[in-house]
This record gives C-alpha cells, structure tokens and sequence, in this order.
C-alpha cells in the first residue's frame, strides 16, 4: 500500500530523546495525521551533517545558539526560536555502589567534587568538539574550581579535555548511566528527569542555568581543545528552526508552533525541562 501520510524528519540535540520520540513527536503526528522520525546526536555533529547536506531534515532543535549559527552562516536557517531551557546537574545511577555517597551529597552531607574524584568511580560524558553538553560538563568543573576554590578540581575529574575514559555519544549517554555501565554523569537537569534519574543540583554560579550570571560568572570559563576549539558558555536554552532545505515547509512550521503551544510547553514541563528563556536567533 502506497504510503499517504507526510514524514516530518527532525534532527534534535541527542539529550532531547525522551521528550521529541516518546511525547512531542508522536503527540504532533497523531494530530496532524503525519509521520514523525527523528535524529538525535551532539548538536554540533548535528549542524555539520545538516550543513554539509549529508543528513536531511524539515526541523532542527538544539541546545545553545552556536549549533544554530552553524545554519545560519550556511543559509539553512533563517530563524530560530527558544523552547524550553536547563540547568547542568550531577545525575547518577540509584543502584551505583557510590549511590549513597552521591546521595550525602544531594542532602549537602558531601561535596560532590569530592564524590565525583573516589577511586574507581567512573564518569560518564560527551565529547566536547561535537557535543554542546559534553562542552558545558567542562566548563561547569572550571567555574567549580574557581567557585570552591579547588584549582585542580577539573583535572582531578576530567582528566583531559577528551579523554576517552569518560566519552560516549549523547544519544548513549543516560542508557549506560541507567545501565550501571557507568555511576554518574554531568549533564542536563532535564535529561536526567526525562530518564527518571536522581540528580544533584548545583549553585547557580556553575550550573549555567541563570542568564543574569552569564557577564559576573560563566564568562570566566573558557576551556581550549587540543584541535584549538575554544569553548565558552552559551545560554542553556533549547531553540527550534524550520530547515531552508526541509521536504515538508508547512509542517515543519506546525511542528516549531507545536513545541511553543500549551500542549508542547506541558510535554516539555513533564519530562523536566524549564520554561524557554530570552529572545529568538
């Protein structure tokens, strides 16, 4: 039987899965009697593909402006709206063997840092050259170090910038920590929410969630790959955007409306993400 439903592909930041393929996506298709795929990886990786035209898609959400600037400057976007925000946490696996620990720390019994730093404990993370998240895990240890006043604090937890120890693609990421394969990860509030994992929240200062710390605070940090990407905080704010190339425009538009509508902001509020933040791109 020949198909008669249009495919509406979205490409969303790996950490969003959850909400866009079990929530978002099929809530939309089933109104609008269309078909929804999605595509989930680190946004970065994301907007190459997309921009190099080696990956189609009519939609593209993603985690901080740079991502989004990528279709810009390729003449794929012409603009982008926010949709929903988050915060960086400390979220681990309920049945890790540092489970209690990380829940001292929870409970400001423990430093978390120092939680973090136990031998044998592994860290799970995204690679910072492709991944917005695994770029803001860094800089969320840098603005600890400074903040606790404990200079090898990053060194002490990450290890490199890219070490291979700790980095897995985001689409993995929360099913090995789910899985046990590794204790804890650093990464969004609503990630860990989506996936029903505890997590330990952090002071405003570090967790890059608080626009109005951006100037005194977040601008201190900035973290240099070994391929000379300089990495810097951007506001943890999840935007959406209709592809200049998209296969299915007016759908494509419907669905951005969606994510704004009443319906889309409470699908987004149930899987743990906040409330869109600033102004569009």
């Amino acid at each position: 039987m020949a198909q008669t439903e249009p495919v509406l592909h979205v490409a969303y930041a790996g950490s969003m899965g959850v909400v866009m393929d079990n929530a978002a996506g099929p809530a939309f298709a089933h109104a609008h009697r269309a078909v929804y795929q999605g595509t989930g990886q680190g946004s970065y990786a994301l907007a190459r593909l997309l921009a190099a035209r080696r990956l189609q898609a009519d939609v593209f959400v993603t985690i901080t402006p740079g991502p989004m600037q990528v279709l810009k400057q390729a003449g794929l976007v012409t603009r982008a709206v926010p949709v929903a925000s988050t915060q960086m946490v400390i979220a681990y696996n309920p049945r890790s063997r540092f489970a209690a620990d990380f829940a001292a720390a929870a409970r400001g019994e423990k430093k978390w840092y120092e939680v973090l730093a136990e031998p044998g404990l592994h860290v799970g993370r995204t690679d910072p050259a492709v991944d917005p998240q695994g770029a803001n895990a860094l800089l969320t240890l840098q603005l600890a170090a400074d903040y606790y006043h404990r200079p090898d604090l990053l060194k002490r937890i990450a290890g490199k910038a890219q070490n291979p120890a700790q980095i897995f693609s985001e689409p993995s990421l929360m099913s090995r920590l789910e899985a046990g394969q590794i204790d804890a990860t650093i990464g969004y509030l609503s990630a860990a929410r989506s996936h029903h994992l505890p997590a330990i929240k952090l002071p405003d200062e570090i967790n890059l969630g608080d626009p109005g710390l951006q100037a005194p605070w977040y601008d201190r940090a900035s973290i240099t790959l070994d391929n000379g990407k300089a990495l810097h905080v951007e506001p943890l704010v999840f935007y959406a955007a209709v592809l200049g190339n998209a296969q299915q425009p007016a759908l494509a538009r419907d669905f951005v409306a969606f994510l704004q509508s009443a319906q889309g902001q409470a699908l987004f509020r149930e899987h743990g993400y906040s409330p869109p933040r600033g102004n569009g791109l």
